[in-house]
């Protein structure tokens, strides 16, 4: 089957910059959206595949703060590792661009002069929450607190999670700064706002009956439920004003005099990136970018549950206001998968990260996309463990599928030299299996067209089903010395199996079907195929086969679970100290600390914590007490640069004077860390 539309512009969330990408991402974003896109190529269908990275907010300036480098300096190194990760993994993306790009910067300044010029948005001054700690105004994100409706205590400043409710930063009940931890405080700023409000009417009736200005833009039993009951909600609570500028210093500048300090608010910039990575991909390729945004084409955005609202209701505003762009066919948003038993948490690194998956199994990147589409989160919450990852592997993928081609080509190679045998007479069972093959594709047409891939992966795998039963059924091994004609008929239709499993697995196992076509001396990339009885004719050379697929061993999984645990302990035991009262900026000049070498150092009697340490401080030379004896033997530390507080009031320990202190570095299991230089400062040199 075919959709009448055969055009798509198919885009996929932009990840966030701040991070790598883990397995939650993949599943509930990248891998059902690369699935989609190569079906639809398979097909015939004209398709653009978007995506890139968001490169712009708070949290990136956030993040190159802790890292002490610049926020360029931080996309430029998560999108190099995100990008490469996608690539690594046979994500097809026709491109992966940036928001940090000039082209970027351009488009969406462009898009926002449009919408003023046509009076879309509205100016208003109001108080907005500020950290003055940090010296800024609060991103929603940014805020905390609980929310007024269902009471959950982590609702976010824009939207609770928990109940789905859209929030302004100024509901929530005892609201916190993420940044500092403390309770901001109100201040004035004014800025540009979208009047959502104005909308209500039409996208009521878009969003549940895919109708736009009167005309049939989308077909609504083809959303999921909980897409329309989360746009719903939100409308029926009534849509508010909600401000497209921020006040930060990295992102989009807005473009309009008296601007200074605000960029673009990121559910205004991040939508507009996939359009300018479509004009990006089409300078890159001599094409009109209009193309894939204008006329009678189907936009698809591929999105987690967290993002409906902006994709469904804020980009479609931003897209009708702004005239002459296409709007959503569908947005086929997925649920969370957990890991373990959790959530996913970058904080507390319960994670498997994508990066490193492909490092560690650079031969199973096929077994992962298989397990990843077998539990995908369509329409519920689903759950990734590694037990079930060995199970799918080696009873699905080695016992059925790799088994049954394994079978099919080993008994060509045995019985005919490789040479696929002519088909005799068709028994019942011979054409009921025939049967099968050719509906299976169609099945399988029908759920991808319908964002059942889940569905549809299982459809694709029922093929080798049915060829691993037709040969245990026949057992032409059996049958080869007394009736060689019947089982050349039931090898020719293994080995049709077979052909059509490199053709309908393509979408979903890439790489298996590479292997399979490699086999059979067998190239093809369109679904036109699939389901026929006679792909391969007489006499065509087969090679003999590789297994597919290796059985996971009891010791990856063990291994993988305890990683897990041992990052999530170290992060979850971490309690660090909180802290201490304010010193004033004289209390801390007081403070001589200097570099000095260590030249002596020996046990202090009837002391084992502690050290005797000559120490040359670049003025004088000093003896200092440590507690460190548990930590360090006296002949390790001779020779160490370490930071000393040297005007620290003498006192004696154990005997023996002590004359400043040793500056020391302490982890959640207690274990002590001299302070070194990076660079080779000696002593005397002082530390501000």
């Amino acid at each position: 089957m075919c959709m009448q539309k055969n055009k798509y512009t198919v885009t996929a969330a932009l990840p966030y910059a701040n991070g790598p990408i883990h397995l939650g991402h993949v599943a509930g974003v990248y891998l059902p959206a690369d699935i989609f896109v190569r079906f639809l190529r398979m097909n015939g269908h004209d398709v653009a595949f978007i995506c890139g990275s968001d490169e712009n907010g708070a949290a990136i300036t956030l993040r190159a703060k802790k890292e002490g480098i610049t926020p360029q300096e931080i996309v430029d190194k998560y999108n190099q590792i995100i990008g490469d990760s996608f690539k690594d993994f046979g994500i097809s993306f026709d491109i992966f661009h940036r928001t940090s790009s000039k082209l970027h910067h351009e488009t969406a300044q462009d898009f926002f002069k449009v919408l003023e010029e046509k009076g879309k948005f509205t100016q208003e001054t109001s108080e907005q929450y500020y950290d003055e700690e940090f010296n800024q105004f609060l991103a929603d994100r940014y805020i905390t607190g609980e929310c007024p409706k269902c009471h959950s205590p982590n609702a976010y400043g824009d939207q609770c999670e928990k109940c789905g409710s859209s929030l302004n930063p100024l509901e929530l009940i005892n609201p916190v700064s993420t940044l500092s931890g403390k309770t901001p405080v109100l201040k004035q700023t004014s800025h540009w706002y979208l009047p959502m409000e104005r909308h209500e009417e039409w996208l009521k009736e878009w969003i549940r009956q895919g109708t736009l200005d009167g005309v049939q833009q989308h077909d609504p039993k083809k959303w999921k439920n909980q897409v329309v009951g989360q746009c719903m909600s939100w409308i029926d609570g009534g849509l508010r004003p909600r401000a497209m500028t921020r006040d930060l210093d990295w992102g989009v500048k807005v473009p309009l005099p008296n601007s200074e300090g605000k960029v673009l608010y990121v559910w205004l910039d991040a939508p507009i990136g996939y359009i300018s990575a479509t004009k990006q991909w089409a300078l890159d390729n001599n094409k009109n970018w209009e193309d894939y945004w204008t006329g009678d084409r189907k936009l698809v955005h591929f999105i987690g549950k967290d993002n409906i609202v902006f994709h469904t209701i804020i980009f479609p505003i931003l897209l009708k206001d702004h005239g002459g762009l296409i709007l959503p066919d569908n947005v086929p948003a997925y649920e969370f998968l957990n890991l373990e038993g959790e959530k996913f948490s970058t904080s507390r690194n319960w994670a498997v990260w994508l990066h490193e998956y492909i490092a560690a199994y650079p031969d199973k990147l096929d077994e992962l996309k298989y397990v990843l589409t077998s539990i995908a989160p369509e329409n519920k919450d689903s759950e990734f463990t590694w037990k079930e990852y060995q199970a799918r592997i080696n009873n699905e993928l080695a016992d059925i599928l790799g088994n049954f081609v394994n079978r099919a080509l080993v008994l060509t190679q045995k019985y005919y030299e490789g040479k696929v045998p002519a088909l005799g007479q068709l028994t019942a069972e011979d054409q009921a299996v025939l049967d099968e093959m050719k509906a299976i594709p169609e099945r399988i047409s029908q759920l991808v067209y319908d964002y059942k891939l889940r569905e549809a992966q299982a459809e694709a795998m029922n093929l080798a089903r049915l060829g691993n039963k037709y040969l245990a059924d026949t057992e032409p091994w059996k049958l080869v010395k007394e009736n060689p004609g019947r089982v050349e008929t039931i090898m020719n239709i293994a080995l049709q199996i077979t052909a059509n499993l490199s053709i309908v697995l393509q979408p979903f196992l890439p790489k298996t079907a590479e292997k399979l076509g490699q086999f059979l001396h067998f190239d093809t990339n369109t679904w036109d195929l699939a389901g026929k009885s006679d792909i391969l004719p007489a006499g065509h050379l087969t090679e003999k086969p590789e297994i597919l697929y290796t059985k996971i061993e009891d010791t990856l999984v063990e291994q993988e679970v305890e990683k897990l645990k041992q990052s999530n302990q170290v992060s979850s035991t971490v309690d660090f100290p909180a802290q201490k009262e304010a010193a004033s900026f004289d209390d801390f000049t007081k403070m001589d600390i200097r570099l000095g070498t260590i030249l002596e150092a020996e046990k202090v009697e009837k002391a084992d914590k502690l050290l005797k340490l000559l120490i040359d401080t670049g003025i004088d030379k000093r003896t200092i007490v440590s507690g460190i004896a548990a930590h360090y033997k006296p002949e390790d530390v001779v020779g160490k640069t370490v930071a000393v507080l040297i005007n620290l009031e003498p006192r004696k320990i154990r005997g023996v004077e002590s004359q400043g202190m040793i500056l020391m570095a302490e982890n959640a299991e207690g274990e002590l860390s001299f302070m070194v230089p990076e660079k080779g400062f000696g002593a005397g040199f002082e530390i501000r």
